[in-house]
């Protein structure tokens, strides 16, 4: 084989899995999904925005398989508490094998490390292990293919190869490494694969790169036993880490191209950091207490607000470059979606991105995390919601550019915490900028009814608009809170699950799934109104809507209880951890503070 740009043969990739079924694994800089037989689905490297190396969960060549050779099995799993560790587990006809597998962290940005560890829970195992890296999605060979003492080196196009503890394994005739390792009862034995972009030689230890790994993830999840719901909320903890990058920027989800509805065409690239998305983290964080997570969302945001002002972008690659436009990709596509890298949303103009920025300053001020460089990105930010409020956007769905009440309310929201917290001498003119914003939105947004629409000429209900009513945008006596709350209440939400919005006469679920952002939204909008049953109905529906590994898309398709979209959906962890911290015992980190 040339090793050079080929068409890619989809044949060799396994049968995709219904979404729920894959599970994460992940160091913040890129990361995999696994499937339930044991086999790496999808991986790009060394970054997040790269080109896949395994690429069968969109129907691509390359994979990493580490399953046990007795098809005849069920499956199972779990995580090991407050970390992305994933174990796997197989019940077969003779015995129990599990599968420890993770990404080394703390990780670099250039090289990834992935870790197994097979274990013979009872009985002897016999695993199948098989490994064919193929970069750039598929269209790069694995080459070079050769055995240095204990252990194996190949390259992909640019990217350099090391597989330790396959000394038992052989090239085959596809150009694969395939091997079959045989454990006694109870023995253990490790696989460490690096895919960097220089050739690396430092020895690969398992032991230390495992207690490492360890270290890191108990240092980066805090325990959350004042939370609603501990586990949950550590879970939505190290989801957050693993898809935050070590400069700070948090991809929206690990994947490309899923579908959120089949055949719509409905199927984007999120494999970037959106600055909502970033803010809504950083605040779900701020209401537990002052975590790391928050420091890294306020520099990440603060840097691109600094360079881009009032242009700032709705998204950006997690180093801070604009994502690149759309394009297709060499793959048959996940079914019912399609094949695509990039995203359009990054040319666009989103106002509410402005709002949540200055609110997630705000958070960070009542911390004590602000410095004087963050002060100054809230200071342009809230020139530029003068500067642009007034103009059409595309808001937070990314839609037409239209009057969209909620970005404007985002916006109310920001600009009021920041003077209340961060004033410095302008809290006068950002209290005024608020006001005005605030009664035109009014005369444009305002139902005859007392609810809040969508947009100055859309008299629909939209979900969106709880969370900067619940988070302070009118006076919580403003009878428009309880009667917008209502109005989502009858006409989006339907068996627990809300609804984003409706799409003229269809009913809902027939357009698209519920979006579980909006149900934890619902939840929030309760609780600031005191309704605490209420409050914790939403929640807890919600937070069932996720696959046994407990990770979350963006939508929930609740007729078929399936996973809708890319995977796992950062800000529906986000709003999960930021409900679990405001409907726990500590009722939020700040006395007095959203």
């Amino acid at each position: 084989m040339s090793g050079g740009p080929h068409p890619v043969d989809a044949r060799r990739a396994d049968s995709p899995w219904v979404l729920r079924d894959y599970a994460l694994v992940a160091d913040g800089e890129r990361g995999a999904l696994v499937d339930p037989r044991g086999g790496i689905a999808w991986l790009c490297a060394p970054a997040w925005h790269s080109g896949a190396v395994f690429s069968g969960l969109l129907g691509g060549p390359g994979h990493y398989r580490v399953r046990p050779a007795d098809d005849w099995n069920v499956w199972g799993g779990y995580y090991e508490d407050g970390t992305l560790i994933r174990v796997s587990r197989w019940v077969t006809a003779d015995g129990i094998v599990s599968c420890r597998e993770a990404l080394a962290v703390p990780a670099e940005t250039e090289r990834v490390v992935l870790l197994r560890q097979v274990r013979a829970v009872r009985g002897e195992a016999l695993v199948d292990i098989g490994l064919d890296v193929r970069a750039e999605y598929g269209r790069r060979d694995m080459t070079g293919i050769r055995r240095e003492g204990e252990l194996w080196r190949a390259r992909s196009g640019a990217l350099h190869v090391r597989l330790t503890g396959a000394d038992h394994a052989r090239t085959g005739p596809d150009g694969e490494l395939h091997g079959r390792l045989r454990l006694p009862e109870g023995a253990h034995h490790d696989l460490v694969l690096e895919i960097a972009t220089e050739r690396q030689d430092a020895p690969l230890d398992p032991q230390d790169l495992w207690e490492t790994t360890e270290r890191w993830w108990k240092k980066a999840v805090p325990d959350c036993a004042d939370t609603a719901a501990p586990r949950d909320t550590r879970m939505a903890y190290a989801v957050l880490n693993g898809l935050t990058s070590s400069r700070g920027g948090m991809v929206a989800a690990a994947t490309t191209s899923l579908p959120e509805r089949a055949d719509t065409g409905r199927d984007y690239d999120y494999r970037y950091a959106w600055i909502r998305d970033q803010c809504y983290a950083g605040i779900a964080v701020a209401a537990h207490g002052p975590h790391p997570l928050l420091d890294r969302a306020v520099r990440f945001v603060t840097d691109r607000i600094l360079e881009d002002g009032a242009d700032l972008r709705p998204a950006y690659t997690v180093d801070g470059r604009p994502p690149p436009d759309e394009h297709p990709l060499p793959l048959t596509g996940y079914p019912g979606g399609s094949d695509r890298a990039g995203n359009r949303a990054g040319r666009q103009f989103q106002l509410d991105a402005f709002g949540e920025a200055l609110q997630l300053f705000a958070a960070a001020g009542r911390h004590g995390m602000l410095d004087g460089r963050s002060a100054e990105a809230a200071r342009v930010a809230a020139e530029a919601v003068g500067e642009r409020w007034a103009e059409p956007d595309a808001g937070l769905w990314e839609l037409d550019e239209r009057w969209w009440a909620h970005s404007r309310l985002s916006c109310v929201v920001g600009l009021r915490d920041l003077a209340r917290y961060i004033g410095a001498g302008a809290s006068a003119d950002w209290s005024g900028l608020a006001d005005t914003v605030l009664e035109a939105t009014r005369t444009r947004c305002l139902h005859p009814e007392g609810h809040w629409q969508r947009a100055a000429d859309d008299p629909g209900p939209e979900a969106a608009l709880l969370l900067p009513l619940a988070r302070g945008a009118v006076p919580p006596t403003d009878p428009s809170i309880r009667l917008t709350h209502a109005q989502v209440v009858r006409r989006l939400a339907k068996d627990g699950y809300v609804h984003r919005f409706r799409h003229g006469d269809e009913p809902l679920g027939d357009a698209e799934g519920a979006f579980l952002l909006c149900g934890f939204m619902a939840a929030l909008s309760a609780h600031a109104q005191g309704q605490v049953t209420e409050a914790s109905r939403w929640f807890e529906r919600t937070r069932s809507a996720c696959g046994p590994a407990g990770l979350f898309a963006e939508e929930y398709d609740v007729a078929q209880r399936q996973l809708r979209g890319n995977l796992p959906q950062g800000f529906v962890h986000a709003l999960l951890l930021e409900c679990s911290a405001r409907f726990g015992t500590s009722g939020g980190a700040v006395p007095g503070g959203w």
